[in-house]
């Protein structure tokens, strides 16, 4: 599996309706975290960063509402997109839902077809380069829907690992990226892979970026990692 598919986490009590969402979610070509109540939503989370959370408000203990609260509240977690699902539809509670800190609100029952438009609309925003959007930085253009890179109107030649690290990249450019995080990102968690392999990889992006020349946009951050710009 393609370690550069968003990650969705489904928070959702009900079996039924969780593997309903977790199908078309991977049907989709999303990898799909399921949860059936909020501390394990909030242990997961704390586990492996999802993309998106789709999250249901009526949850046993721990309320979805409290779960979205505690996630905003963290520098780390604050702008991961959240899809509140719930029963309630006046509009008091989609107010309060919105004003805790969720992205978007979906009453029950929804059309599984809408969800699915809202959860790339959501990525879109903050993932473009997984559901087909264009990413530019200074000079470099990155399109993932024709999986052609430029850097200054000049095609450059990237193989599929290095444009999915170029893609994590130009999405949160000044960002610092360490190699078990580009790990999990670009390669996925379920296979094992050397971090070394990471340096292996960002030298050939390098040397991509500056066949034409220009300066490198990379940045070597010492003991931390690597980030654009």
């Amino acid at each position: 599996m393609a370690g550069d598919q968003p990650t969705v986490l489904i928070v959702e009590d009900e079996p039924a309706q969780r593997e309903v969402l977790a199908y078309n979610l991977e049907a989709e070509g999303f990898r799909v975290s399921r949860a059936e109540n909020g501390e394990e939503a909030l242990l997961l989370v704390a586990e492996e960063m999802p993309d998106l959370i789709v999250l249901d408000w009526m949850l046993p203990n721990v309320s979805g509402i409290e779960v979205c609260r505690q996630l905003k509240m963290r520098a780390d977690t604050r702008k991961v997109p959240v899809i509140m699902l719930s029963a309630r539809s006046e509009e008091v509670d989609k107010v309060r839902g919105l004003e805790t800190g969720a992205d978007d609100y979906v009453i029950k029952p929804y059309s599984v077809v809408e969800l699915m438009a809202r959860v790339r609309a959501q990525l879109r925003r903050t993932r473009p380069a997984s559901v087909g959007g264009r990413l530019e930085y200074e000079d470099i253009v990155l399109d993932s829907e024709t999986h052609r890179v430029s850097r200054a109107g000049k095609p450059l030649k990237l193989g599929p690992t290095e444009f999915r690290l170029l893609s994590t990249f130009m999405e949160k450019p000044g960002r610092v990226w360490s190699r078990d995080q580009l790990l999990d990102r670009v390669w996925g968690r379920d296979i094992y892979i050397d971090t070394r392999t990471v340096d292996v990889h960002i030298g050939r992006l390098r040397k991509a970026l500056t066949l034409h020349g220009g300066s490198d946009p990379l940045r070597t951050v010492r003991g931390a990692g690597y980030a654009l710009g």
